[in-house]
């Protein structure tokens, strides 16, 4: 049988919170798991390597984006062989959402016990894991603005944090794919993807795969105002490849230098400033719990 570890993020909230979560997993017929609890998401990592040296096959994660990619992250470090299925506790659950992975706790406890494992492909950006998506510019300077008021406002704290950093984020942007030289000029955003949908149900990479062995790469060349209203019809219209201020390409391999520091971002949370970042990909690397029909 498979050894079962879970690991929940205290102040994230699904259903009726770890105690449904406990009655659950006892009436799926597991009803002592290992169990570890953190109140930050850089807490995890410590957690998965007592969990991970304790015999752990399959690590349930209750939280958000943020708390998964730390997870993803200690697995990959510590080079572990370890099933993950996704409890969607956060705020935006971008990785369960691509996945099919409901918010609800007994759907998504049926799915951790009872689904197939899909190896998804896991990107590398300067060391740090990710399954989402990651990047500079806007999108890093909203998240991190984000960030002081997300527990309270929710998603609205995107929007308001993304309203502020409009016309914020300029930098001259080089941007090599798979050795090349792919784009340079002025740029307020550069994206790199494992999946597809952002925050807000916007389609920024529509053919995205999380399991196809590459990332989706976007630059987003808006500078006036005029530019970024042109930008937000074509994303409510979920148009955005055909907008002449973004350009899109896969890639496996990816090197962004900025002219500036500048704020990124994982997976939702953001990083201290920097200029240039490496970014590679562990195709198939971990296998995620999902729906089996």
């Amino acid at each position: 049988m498979t050894t079962i570890g879970v690991l929940v993020h205290k102040r994230k909230t699904l259903g009726e919170g770890p105690g449904e979560l406990r009655r659950a997993l006892a009436d799926a017929g597991c009803p002592d798991p290992l169990w570890c609890g953190v109140e930050k998401s850089r807490q995890a990592p410590k957690q998965v390597r007592r969990l991970l040296d304790s015999g752990v096959e399959r690590l349930l994660v209750w939280g958000g984006d943020g708390t998964v990619r730390r997870c993803i992250d200690t697995i990959v470090v510590e080079d572990a062989k370890l099933e993950v299925a996704i409890l969607p506790a956060g705020t935006a659950n971008l990785l369960a959402l691509a996945l099919g992975i409901p918010q609800n706790v007994r759907e998504a406890v049926d799915i951790a016990l009872h689904g197939l494992p899909r190896p998804i492909d896991i990107g590398v950006i300067n060391g740090a894991a990710f399954a989402v998506m990651a990047g500079t510019g806007f999108d890093a300077l909203m998240i991190r603005d984000a960030d002081d008021a997300k527990d309270r406002l929710g998603q609205l704290s995107y929007v308001r944090a993304g309203v502020k950093n409009v016309g914020r984020a300029q930098a001259k942007v080089k941007v090599r794919v798979d050795g090349q030289k792919w784009f340079e000029g002025p740029a307020a955003c550069v994206l790199v993807g494992n999946v597809g949908r952002i925050l807000g149900g916007v389609d920024v990479f529509p053919d995205a795969r999380c399991d196809d062995g590459v990332l989706d790469v976007g630059v987003l060349s808006a500078q006036r105002r005029t530019d970024w209203l042109r930008f937000g019809v074509r994303a409510v219209l979920g148009r955005i490849e055909s907008s002449p201020l973004v350009q899109i390409t896969p890639a496996t391999k990816v090197t962004i230098r900025l002219d500036r520091k500048m704020a990124w971002e994982v997976d939702g949370g953001a990083k201290q400033p920097a200029k240039t970042f490496k970014v590679s990909v562990l195709p198939g690397r971990v296998p995620i719990l999902v729906p089996a029909s």
